[in-house]
């Protein structure tokens, strides 16, 4: 059959109390027509088939010397090879499901965002896929990302709401070096709590729900939409990857959400001056914070800042699960109820954000309270950690007594 360029047509319908979009494509005779929910489950299902396809093809694989096999790492959750490419079913879900999308012509912001995403993701698929690239590499590739959002958009943070620094916001060079360099670090920071089943992913959707709530306030409806199909995308990974690991996001899933989200949220604050970023500043808490305390450990003890280890809050929470109640080789169980046990503290920042949107005054005494808050809960824990381990014993591997404490 042949297709009439002219007969097709496209409309975008969009409503103020409605959550839902609609594109029509006719060819000839036939309509094809797409709401945002089917959006949604488009590309919700590729994501979880393209999953499912990789974790089977994975157990056929698995003694190749391409695919990575790193249980031995100091930051390892896992005991046992696990695919980490699940963030190319991530990109192939949110790819498709914007194809149907780009038959709008209302969609530049959205295509520019996966566009941008591209560098990074093939540096951070390398490195999943045993090509060892460099940490600095990655942050470099993170970093050309970001600067290709810049020339495709023209857009960059354009404020912070703290009056010394906007000051120097106001020269151009400045604000975008500053863009580049919150990026690139949030960014790398969704790669460092990627270290329990479904705590970077469910982050991940956490945050792009928070900003879909605030883009839906300020009339963004494409950045709305957009970060709805990434969440829809995220979470047909998250049904294999929660609760018993079954696939990774590896570096590429991490930082190209952190990416993603962290340029969607920079866009929707050049497009609506009156969302503060102080409560973007909340939606991001999570990951940020603890970035900020591994980075402070790590230059106090005296070793680099790019060097792993096992001392990350989810980490102590998942080793604080094993000691109180599981017991040693219970890792399967004591991994997804670490997570768990973690999101109170992680979505709780988000909520404020979303609440405090348009209250700079608000937002800041919030990322206050929780910057305390979590510093306090994290010593706290560091303080207890020994003490637990000596406290309490370890029922042995298949009996129900008690065993030697680690």
């Amino acid at each position: 059959m042949l297709i009439d360029k002219a007969s097709i047509k496209c409309h975008f319908e969009t409503y103020n109390a409605k959550l839902s979009f609609e594109d029509s494509l006719d060819i000839g005779n036939l309509t094809l027509s797409f709401s945002l929910i089917q959006i949604l489950a488009i590309s919700f299902l590729i994501s979880g088939a393209a999953c499912l396809i990789i974790i089977l093809g994975f157990s056929k694989t698995t003694a190749k010397s391409t695919i990575r096999n790193d249980t031995s790492a100091v930051q390892a959750a896992h005991t046992r090879p696990t695919p980490r490419i699940g963030g190319l079913a991530i990109v192939l879900g949110l790819v498709v499901a914007s194809l149907i999308v780009f038959i709008s012509d209302t969609v530049s912001t959205h295509m520019a965002l996966i566009l941008s995403a591209l560098p990074v993701f093939v540096v951070g698929l390398a490195e999943d896929l045993g090509r060892l690239a460099s940490p600095r590499n990655r942050l470099l590739a993170s970093a050309v990302s970001g600067a290709l959002f810049i020339l495709l958009m023209g857009q960059w943070l354009p404020r912070t709401d703290i009056p010394v620094l906007d000051l120097a916001m106001l020269w151009t060079p400045f604000a975008i070096s500053l863009s580049l360099f919150l990026s690139v670090g949030i960014s790398h920071a969704f790669n460092l709590i990627d270290g329990l089943n479904g705590l970077a992913a469910t982050t991940a959707v956490g945050v792009a729900l928070a900003l879909a709530l605030i883009a839906h306030q300020a009339g963004l409806l494409e950045h709305r939409n957009f970060l709805f199909i990434l969440s829809a995308a995220t979470v047909g990974f998250l049904v294999l990857n929660f609760p018993f690991g079954k696939i990774f996001l590896g570096d590429a899933g991490a930082y190209v959400l952190g990416h993603l989200l962290v340029w969607a949220s920079i866009s929707i604050l050049w497009n609506a001056p009156n969302v503060t970023p102080l409560a973007v500043l909340l939606i991001f808490f999570w990951p940020i914070a603890d970035t900020i305390m591994a980075i402070l450990r790590r230059y106090s003890s005296g070793k680099p800042i790019t060097q792993p280890d096992r001392l990350h809050f989810h980490q102590l929470a998942m080793r604080a699960v094993e000691i109180i109640l599981l017991g040693r080789n219970n890792r399967k169980l004591a991994n997804p109820l670490a997570t768990i046990l973690t999101l109170p503290f992680v979505v709780s920042p988000m909520i404020a954000g979303v609440f405090f949107a348009y209250d700079p005054s608000k937002a800041a005494i919030a990322c206050v309270c929780f910057g305390v808050t979590f510093f306090i809960t994290y010593k706290v824990g560091m303080w207890l950690a020994p003490k637990l381990r000596r406290s309490y014993r370890f029922p042995s591997k298949g009996a129900v007594g008690v065993a030697q404490a680690d």
